[in-house]
Order: C-alpha cells, then sequence, then structure tokens
C-alpha cells in the first residue's frame, strides 16, 4: 500500500495512509522526507520546511498557517496550525464554467407516485406530535400500531418543541413539522396535538396548506372525551390500510433527492468518500436529479469554491447571505467563525475548519449551484442546491429530509449509529471502520486509499444507493434508528 499520498501539486504537506514511525523515508517530487516524529494514518507531514506565520497548503488551498517554524518530515496538527478565518468577508463573483459530460442513462427505481406529484421511497406511517408534552403518547400509538400489524413502517417522531418558543425558533419547529407532512415518503401521517401550545393545532394545520386529507388526519389530544390512545388507534388503523394498497412503480431517476452529510470526520474524509459522493452527486445532477449540500460554517474557508459555481448572480448573492448570515450567528454568541473540528475530528487528522471545509464539500462534486434554500423550506429546482442548516449531525440530517430529500449520504471517519427519519446511509472514509462496525456501515469507501479506482466504486456506489430507493434498508433502519432535532436559535419560556 502507498504510505503517503500527496492531493495537489501545490501542497506543501502530505497525507499518511498508514501510521509512519520517526526514522522512517518516503519519497516525494524527487525528494527523500525524513520522518521525524510517529505520525497516525490521517495525519499531515510537511514535506518541505515550513516557516512561522506561512500557510499550510492541502488540496491546493491554505488550510491555516504554521503557528511556528517546523522542519521536512514534521507531523502538522491542531498543535502547530492555527486557522486563518475571521469574522465577516466581502466576495467577488468569478463563474466558473462547468460542463460535467456524464450521460444520462435513463435509469428507473421503484417508487410510490403520490397524489401531490412526488415520489417517494418509503411507504411509512408517521406520527408527528406537535408539542414535547404529547410525546408519550405518540410513542404508545406506535408500539399499538406495530404490535397489531406485524410492521416495522411505522412511526413516531418525538421531539423538545413546539411551545415556551418565541420568533425564529417557533418558526423553525413548525416549518420542519409541516415538512414531515408533506414528505413522500410518509404513505400517511397523524398529527397529534395537545390543545393549549404555543403551536395551536389548528393554526398548524392551515400553515400545512394543502395536503391529502384523505392520507394527513390531525387530533387534538385536549378535545377528546376519554382515552386519547384508544380514540387515536381507529384513525390510525384506516391509514394503516390506506397505505397497504400502495404498491412501488417505475420511476424517473430524475424524480430522485438525495442529502449530504458528513459527521465523524478525519484525514481520509477529503480522500476517499466525500470525493465518492461527489463523483454520485454529479453523476445524479447530470441524470436531472437532486442533491442538497448543508452544514454551513463547515463551508468556511471553502466558499469561494461555491460562489464561483453559482449559476448565476442572485444565487452567488444568495450564496454570500448563507455564509454571511452563520457567521453572524456565531459571532452574535461570541464565539469564533473557526473554532469547528471535534476532539475525533482532530484525531482523525483535521487540524483547521479550512483542512475540514475543503473535504466537506467535495461531497458536492463540480455541479452548477441551481439553488439556495433557507433553513426549513422545501425544494424548488432540481439540480445541486445548498441548504442552510448547522454541522450539527442529527439537526442537518434532519433539515435534508425536511427539504424533501429521500435519503441522506452520511460520509465518516470515526463512525456514528444514528438515522434521521429518511434512510440515512453511513459510508466509512476508511476499512478499519467498515470492519469494525458493519451494524453503523453502509458501504466502504476507504478502499480508495488501498488501490481501488474510482471510476469501479463509483459504479458500484451508484448501484447501492438505486437498491436503497428500491427498498434495501440501511443499517439504521435494520437497527431501528429513527430521530428528529430541530434547529434551536433563541430563548426558552
Amino acid at each position: 500500500m502507498t504510505q503517503i499520498l500527496k492531493i495537489h501539486p501545490a501542497d506543501n504537506v502530505v497525507v499518511a495512509i498508514q501510521p509512519m514511525s520517526a526514522g522512517a523515508v518516503f519519497e516525494i517530487d524527487g525528494m527523500h522526507i525524513t520522518m521525524l516524529e510517529d505520525v497516525p494514518a490521517g495525519h499531515k507531514i510537511a514535506i518541505r520546511d515550513i516557516k512561522k506565520e506561512e500557510n499550510v497548503i492541502k488540496y491546493g488551498f491554505p488550510i491555516g498557517h504554521a503557528k511556528e517554524d517546523k522542519k521536512a518530515g514534521s507531523w502538522m496538527n491542531e498543535n502547530n496550525i492555527k486557522t486563518n478565518l475571521a469574522g465577516l468577508l466581502n466576495y467577488e463573483y468569478h463563474p466558473k464554467d462547468v460542463v460535467l459530460n456524464i450521460p444520462d442513462e435513463k435509469r428507473t427505481f421503484m417508487g410510490y407516485k403520490r397524489k401531490d406529484g412526488q415520489v417517494g421511497i418509503r411507504n411509512e406511517v408517521w406520527i408527528i406530535p406537535t408539542v414535547g408534552c404529547v410525546n408519550g403518547i405518540v410513542n404508545k400509538l406506535a408500539e399499538k400500531l406495530r404490535a397489531e400489524t406485524g410492521s416495522d413502517a411505522i412511526f413516531a417522531f418525538p421531539h423538545n418543541y413546539g411551545c415556551s418558543q418565541l420568533g425564529d425558533d417557533h418558526e423553525n419547529t413548525k416549518k420542519i413539522l409541516r415538512d414531515m407532512v408533506h414528505h413522500p415518503n410518509a404513505g400517511a401521517v397523524l398529527v397529534v396535538g395537545l390543545g393549549c401550545e404555543n403551536n395551536q393545532p389548528d393554526v398548524f394545520e392551515q400553515f400545512c396548506g394543502e395536503y391529502d386529507h384523505d392520507r394527513v388526519k390531525f387530533v387534538v389530544s385536549q378535545k377528546i372525551e376519554g382515552d386519547e390512545v384508544e380514540y387515536c388507534m381507529p384513525i390510525l388503523r384506516d391509514l394503516y390500510q390506506k397505505v397497504q394498497q400502495d404498491k412501488r412503480v417505475a420511476c424517473s431517476i430524475s424524480e430522485l433527492r438525495v442529502g449530504l452529510k458528513c459527521g465523524g470526520s478525519d484525514g481520509f474524509s477529503g480522500i476517499t468518500a466525500n470525493p465518492l459522493l461527489g463523483m454520485f452527486s454529479d453523476w445524479l445532477v447530470a441524470q436531472g436529479g437532486t442533491t442538497v449540500l448543508t452544514e454551513v460554517p463547515e463551508m468556511f474557508g471553502a466558499e469561494t469554491i461555491l460562489m464561483d459555481r453559482c449559476a448565476n448572480k442572485d444565487l452567488f448573492d444568495q450564496t454570500v447571505a448563507l455564509i454571511n448570515n452563520f457567521k453572524d450567528y456565531f459571532l452574535s454568541h461570541g464565539e469564533p467563525v473557526g473554532e469547528n473540528p471535534s476532539p475525533g475530528n482532530k484525531a482523525g487528522g483535521i487540524s483547521t475548519l479550512e483542512d475540514k471545509a475543503l473535504g466537506c464539500t467535495q461531497k458536492c462534486g463540480t455541479s452548477l449551484v441551481r439553488g439556495v434554500m433557507p433553513y426549513g423550506e422545501r425544494l424548488q429546482v432540481k439540480g445541486l442546491n445548498l441548504l442552510s442548516a448547522p454541522g450539527n449531525d442529527l439537526v442537518a440530517a434532519t433539515a435534508l429530509a425536511s427539504c424533501g430529500c429521500h435519503m441522506v449520504l452520511f460520509t465518516t471517519g470515526r463512525g456514528t449509529p444514528f438515522g434521521t427519519y429518511v434512510p440515512t446511509m453511513k459510508v466509512s472514509t476508511n476499512s478499519n471502520l467498515y470492519n469494525n462496525k458493519p451494524q453503523w456501515i453502509d458501504f466502504n469507501a476507504g478502499v480508495l486509499a488501498e488501490g481501488e479506482k474510482m471510476d469501479v466504486l463509483v459504479r458500484r456506489f451508484i448501484d447501492y444507493v438505486l437498491a436503497v430507493a428500491n427498498g434495501e434498508e440501511t443499517n439504521n433502519e435494520r437497527n431501528g434508528y429513527h430521530e428528529i432535532a430541530i434547529f434551536k436559535t433563541g430563548v426558552t419560556l
């Protein structure tokens, strides 16, 4: 196996593909470099002397600057690299011409066609509370219906909100719950309210707009005389029977909408799994489909790459606002904009937010940006979209599902078991994780670091994604891990 990888010709660091010991010698660009210290796999090694304050270059871009003089063969990490990020920036639009040159393969998947024209890849019964006070009720309803039917496709989605919220927090809750009501992966929905909450059930029903009254029902617990669980069970049984009548039919791949997310990233994320998702994203966009990139704070340091790929000036302006609004959010709370990599990220080889962002943004390939969405809004255009949401795994994955994505592709170098309310496919950046956590990881991109060719692996990956669209369960589905998290920014009463 190759010991080290130089990602871009301009880089002054390389990545250790396997652990490197002090005294070991490797050759790069005609030079022989002697290791000055032990370096873990996924971490960076200086390949020439780097002076204090000089930029450290990876992916062909600065990922920060050196805090001190470092010799060739040194381990470059968070202890000796400092971010260059600080505050708001002014940006200029330098549009790029993008030609994918990927043929339309006219592929299909077997999905569920809904009355509103949407297509789903699952056909589930969802029970959604308007407020956290009725979490116990919705959980009991789901348990009872699962016990009666023997079906695993019945889910309650408890959350802590819907009351004691003001302003944007209250709107965020309403939007995410509304988006769930309209999601095509749900064959039927029961919305359960309490009656005295801020998120008033009658007002929320109006907020949902037009919906399928045959498949979506609302109940208010305080208005029910007697046992609300017994009252709701006949409604649920009827919804369940209607869902059983639905059948999968052939649907164009252009109907598929996929969210792109990473978490527990490591030094291999930008080398294996994220580029794999980028190749898939470009392929799906070329088929007329849709991909969505979020985690706005993890775009900081790589945002100009996305801005220059905006299809027009208006989208560029929206992307600038997307970035600077999130920076304002950080600064308004007295937090620096560059304080992002987690302890797990750093242990895996990511030293600064720029290091993380330049790997993170590879998930969306090279396509033009066709849409920019505020948090909680639903997809309006096909192609590559950017979505406002934080980097937090469950909050961001919930936002991706809520904008209309059928599934979330989630790359990880450290591993995580969670799943949001749509299939959440885990793609490992390294083979050790894939082998150690088969109950978490669905697909291994680590083989790219072991010599497998990208053009071969991406074809296997496309087939696997379509198998999931056709009904094959991801590990989070097999494990029964289905959760939601709503972005909270303000006060609680």
